[in-house]
């Protein structure tokens, strides 16, 4: 029996899996590739499947109520980033990508805060929301590097990025293990 999806919905599965799925594709993609392939815009449009999935998993699996308007916002949000890397290159295609993983990247590390708190999750719960942390570093670092205004040397960032998604992968898988 797999840990921590005992009497969870089919839905909550399927958005963990393609987020983690992901996840893994990326990672191989950079041991194969390097760290070149960053350098790809559709590396924009994979990376938005991470926290879209993932969060909307979260809001399935512990607000219900809803799941039906996260959904209408991830499928909306999606095709918004899509279609701005390819048809409205630019500022606003910035704008959106950072409004859609704003939204996503704030439900993975609020949610599991809140209900723990709230006593509706055990305290393990909380390294979803270090994960969300890390995943949300690791973004900004590349989003500065790629506006020309890079926070770090790129050198550096290219060095840190790969630890960093180490620690936010087990962060994750950790945090889930706690349910």
């Amino acid at each position: 029996m797999v840990k921590g999806i005992e009497g969870l919905d089919t839905f909550s599965i399927v958005c963990y899996t393609v987020a983690f799925g992901v996840i893994l594709i990326a990672a191989l993609l950079l041991l194969i590739l390097g760290l070149e392939i960053l350098d790809s815009p559709l590396v924009v449009i994979v990376s938005t499947i991470i926290p879209l999935s993932l969060s909307l998993g979260l809001v399935s699996q512990f607000l219900p109520d809803y799941s039906a308007l996260y959904l209408v916002f991830t499928l909306i949000g999606f095709t918004a980033v899509v279609l701005t890397r390819f048809f409205i290159p630019g500022k606003i295609a910035v704008i959106v990508l950072a409004v859609i993983h704003g939204i996503a990247g704030l439900t993975i590390f609020l949610l599991p805060i809140v209900l723990t708190l709230q006593d509706k999750t055990p305290t393990g719960f909380l390294l979803v929301s270090l994960g969300g942390a890390l995943i949300g570093v690791g973004g900004l670092l590349l989003a500065f590097l790629k506006t020309g205004k890079p926070i770090l040397p790129r050198e550096t960032i290219l060095r840190v990025l790969p630890g960093l998604l180490l620690l936010m992968t087990l962060s994750f898988v950790a945090g889930f293990a706690f349910l």
